[in-house]
């Protein structure tokens, strides 16, 4: 009896475990692609990541971390920017900005820390704040959603890279330079007002 007791409470642990290890299993199964587009509600994000042809790279053994924005986050967006869906997705930097909601590793919430930077697979950095968990201006709204090569984020805007203007060169700053320009200047008044008196010389 005692025999058939064990084995029949060894023969339901067995169950349990593998199905939990099934469950755990399953809901690890999908890439962060197969993730966003299940979820059906980052249609936008998923068009975008097509057309910009990073869906294979998205794919891949990874892991990476995605700050995923919502069709809400596209759609405040476009507003924002007065365009529609397709002249966003017809961008040229349209791969520029989509790299910039990807870290390389998996970053969960609970290794983020107030005010840290992360850099993104384009190569600029993200700014992390807590109490609200936000990326630059953007509010985390769910955060570790698990996929089988990294994990993502749901933020409720686009990130947007700073444009980098370039700047006008600086002129030389040491004393020739200065002495330069103020003979240049000394020189420019001079003829400037010998031609003024030649001029008047002559009409007088």
């Amino acid at each position: 009896m005692r025999k058939l007791k064990g084995f029949l409470m060894s023969l339901v642990f067995t169950m349990v475990l593998s199905f939990s290890m099934g469950a755990t299993s399953s809901a690890n199964s999908d890439d962060i692609v197969d993730t966003a587009v299940k979820a059906g509600s980052f249609n936008t994000l998923a068009a975008a990541l097509e057309k910009a042809d990073l869906i294979d790279a998205l794919k891949g053994e990874g892991p990476f971390t995605v700050f995923a924005p919502t069709d809400e986050a596209f759609a405040k967006l476009l507003s924002e920017l007065g365009v529609t869906a397709e002249e966003l997705l017809a961008r040229e930097d349209l791969k520029d900005i989509l790299l910039y909601h990807v870290v390389s590793g998996k970053v969960m919430s609970t290794d983020l820390t107030d005010g840290m930077e992360a850099a993104t697979l384009k190569g600029d950095k993200v700014r992390v704040s807590l109490n609200p968990a936000q990326i630059n201006d953007s509010n985390v709204t769910t955060a570790d959603i698990e996929a089988s090569n990294g994990v993502i984020h749901v933020i409720d805007a686009v990130l947007l890279p700073v444009a980098q203007e370039s700047a006008p060169p600086i002129p030389k700053t040491g004393n020739d330079s200065i002495f330069s320009y103020a003979l240049l200047a000394v020189f420019a008044g001079t003829a400037t007002l010998y031609f003024y008196r030649r001029g008047k010389a002559a009409r007088g």
